[in-house]
């Protein structure tokens, strides 16, 4: 790895992935450095390669797995400090198919924004594509066959027209436009800040904020899962878990719910108290805090809230759908039948 460059960090997929099979590779008894060994005689992939090649070296020297993790630098911060605790606490294997779990469900989650937000600019830009030819292109040939016929378009036809010109006459500007919006589509949708920022608009925009909290709370339900099954202590678990979430509301309420502990309430009081979740899962919360399963409830509360998530996301998409095609319908048939409806009319004239 260069110096100068620093190590692009892995996807969720790719840190799944590596996590479910050294949690294979641990229940049979193998340790980290024979098991990243078998992974990188298996892997055909050059960029892992070099990355188990790097993890080995650090291995083979005498380092421990989450050292060797830590100095690869591809690997997220929660990686590294919950397989520092599995280590410590002999629980390497539980820990690291948690954190397969953990990193499979960021990726359904990821996977669903990106549906419910990529489809609707994808529909957005083809509409715009499909109105500036119908204005810049369509328009001007009515308009030959008007004059052939000896009048001239009129009223929303005309101005459509009008503008259609327009844009030829600045069709650099419409072309640069477009690629400007082209970048945005890859910033937004391909690159790590861009994707940070798309989050922070989500979070504020009304029909989706809703959403976006949810999201937010899964992700804390999902840490938590793995900090209560590896056995540590729910205060410091929560700490760890602050760190995982990007809103700042619910930061402040886990920041809320530690200060509780510390004032001598139970742990499901004090998520209840702090409002991170509805009365029905702080309900089971409850009833697995009292049957001395909370791990095994918070994993029900997690995977029910993913699925309410997805479910509201395909909600979001199936009412987008028909919407933008009935908005496209619309539009183009306006633009049509304003051009048609006169034409008819001059041909029914001259028969």
């Amino acid at each position: 790895m260069s110096a100068t460059s620093k190590p692009k960090k892995l996807s969720s997929y790719e840190v799944s992935s590596f996590c479910r099979q050294m949690s294979l590779l641990f229940q049979a008894g193998i340790a980290p450095a024979d098991g990243i060994d078998i992974l990188m005689e298996d892997t055909t992939d050059a960029s892992a390669k070099k990355i188990y090649e790097s993890i080995a070296q650090v291995l083979h020297s005498g380092e421990k797995f989450h050292v060797a993790l830590s100095m690869s630098e591809v690997f997220p911060d929660y990686v590294i400090q919950m397989v520092t605790i599995g280590e410590e606490s002999g629980s390497i294997d539980t820990v690291m198919e948690s954190l397969a779990d953990y990193y499979d469900r960021g990726e359904n989650i990821e996977a669903s924004i990106k549906s419910a937000v990529s489809y609707p600019l994808i529909m957005v830009f083809m509409m715009l594509i499909v109105v500036l030819v119908l204005i810049t292109k369509v328009l001007p040939i009515f308009e030959q066959v008007f004059a052939q016929l000896g009048t001239s378009m009129s009223g929303f036809s005309q101005s459509l027209l009008n503008l259609g010109n327009a844009l030829n006459s600045y069709s650099v500007v419409m072309v640069v436009i477009l690629a400007i919006l082209a970048v945005c589509f890859i910033y937004f949708g391909m690159t790590a800040g861009g994707k940070a920022r798309l989050r922070g608009l989500l979070r504020n925009f009304g029909l989706t904020k809703k959403l976006m909290q949810e999201i937010e709370t899964e992700r804390f339900a999902s840490g938590m899962v793995l900090t209560l099954s590896s056995g540590m202590d729910t205060y410091e678990g929560l700490s760890l878990v602050k760190n995982l979430v990007n809103s700042s509301e619910i930061k402040e309420k886990i920041e809320n719910c530690r200060n509780l502990l510390l004032d001598g309430d139970s742990f499901p009081d004090a998520l209840q108290k702090a409002g991170i979740f509805n009365s029905f899962y702080s309900q089971m919360i409850q009833v697995g805090f009292k049957s001395g399963s909370m791990d095994k409830a918070m994993k029900r509360v997690s995977e029910r809230i993913e699925h309410d998530t997805q479910k509201r996301i395909y909600t979001l998409i199936s009412v987008l759908e028909p919407t933008l095609v009935i908005i496209l319908s619309i539009i183009v048939g306006m633009i049509l039948l304003s051009v048609i409806l006169p034409l008819m009319g001059i041909m029914s004239t001259i028969g």
